[in-house]
């Protein structure tokens, strides 16, 4: 049987898939700074203000902390940050 979404235990040091978006445009050659991650931008015609979207494998909790840090540095805001699944 399946856990309920509240129930669903995350292991912060192993690798795993990242979806990380941020309020305002972030150009794609930070990709390499932000480990590798893929850039898109997400935003849409009627939404006012841009949104990017970063997406890929982050290694551990020390390796998301720095991450979430070069974007905080950057001024973005953050959006959301999902891990979408362990590896």
């Amino acid at each position: 049987m399946p856990q309920p979404e509240y129930e669903k235990s995350y292991s912060f040091d192993r690798p795993g898939n990242y979806r990380i978006r941020v309020e305002g445009f972030l150009d794609k050659k930070w990709s390499e700074r932000l480990g590798g991650l893929r850039i898109t931008d997400c935003s849409q015609r009627d939404q006012e203000g841009s949104v990017t979207e970063l997406y890929g494998k982050v290694h551990d909790q020390a390796e998301l902390a720095e991450l979430l840090n070069c974007l905080y540095e950057l001024h973005l805001t953050l959006a959301s940050v999902e891990m979408l699944n362990g590896d």
